[in-house]
């Protein structure tokens, strides 16, 4: 086990060529204040270096909004930015101490979407949780189709794929007129609930037929699992507690 200061006193920190990488881009992004003795305790939990986009994220934010909100990655807010967007810690449930027996049961849960689709850290036994890819892959659990899909790339190289325009082609036909501005005033404990359910074949077909309504995402990740469970008995695992 490796002490906080070492985590985070390195000699190359990723966080400032990541700010470099923010400033460049052209892709909305508001980095929320981070509260810094939660990021430390987080850091030490995880037992990763801020030499990593992850250990950077959590060490030196709140959290990242992306894309007027749409995307969620998560950091170490403070109280007064907690309403806005959870912590890392909270959504993947860490204790509130050090533990150095404690895992993420399948994988880090390290952002999600409005839409109640999940980005996690794939675990070090992907195969025994039942889940696709290779152990620190990307995945993403989808709402439009409930399952987890293997995206092929790092914490570090999906980063750097959101920052540079991915988001716009993985959400092709999952975005409406408007939305930027409807998806602006929701905080990151809410989601967008579609009735028909953006699994449905009323909804593949014709996205702007369905209805929307804001939920917390609570009650969205849960109505997905259930809609698993209901379909196949399929349990997608662990989404985050938001």
């Amino acid at each position: 086990m490796r002490e906080v200061d070492e985590l985070l006193n390195v000699d190359d920190p990723a966080w400032p060529l990541l700010l470099q990488e923010l400033s460049g881009t052209d892709v909305p992004v508001e980095v929320l204040p981070g509260d810094a003795e939660a990021g430390r305790a987080s850091l030490l939990q995880l037992q990763v270096s801020a030499r990593s986009n992850l250990g950077g994220i959590v060490s030196n934010s709140g959290g990242l909004l992306v894309d007027s909100g749409w995307l969620r990655i998560f950091g170490s807010p403070g109280a007064a930015h907690a309403e806005r967007l959870p912590g890392l810690a909270e959504i993947n449930v860490m204790p509130s101490t050090f533990d150095p027996a404690w895992r993420p049961a399948a994988g880090l849960v390290v952002a999600q979407d409005v839409l109640g689709g999940v980005f996690a850290l794939n675990g070090g036994s992907p195969r025994e949780a039942g889940r696709p890819g290779e152990s620190g892959e990307i995945l993403y659990f989808a709402p439009d189709s409930l399952g987890w899909e293997a995206l092929g790339a790092g914490h570090s190289a999906w980063l750097s794929w959101i920052l540079s325009g991915g988001l716009q082609e993985f959400y092709a036909g999952l975005r409406w007129e408007g939305w930027r501005s409807e998806v602006s005033v929701l905080n990151g404990r809410q989601g967008l609930s579609f009735f028909p359910p953006l699994w449905s074949t009323e909804a593949r077909q014709d996205l702007l037929a369905t209805r929307r309504r804001t939920v917390p995402m609570a009650e969205l990740l849960r109505l997905s699992r259930d809609s698993c469970l209901q379909f196949d008995g399929a349990d997608p695992g662990f989404l985050g507690v938001p």
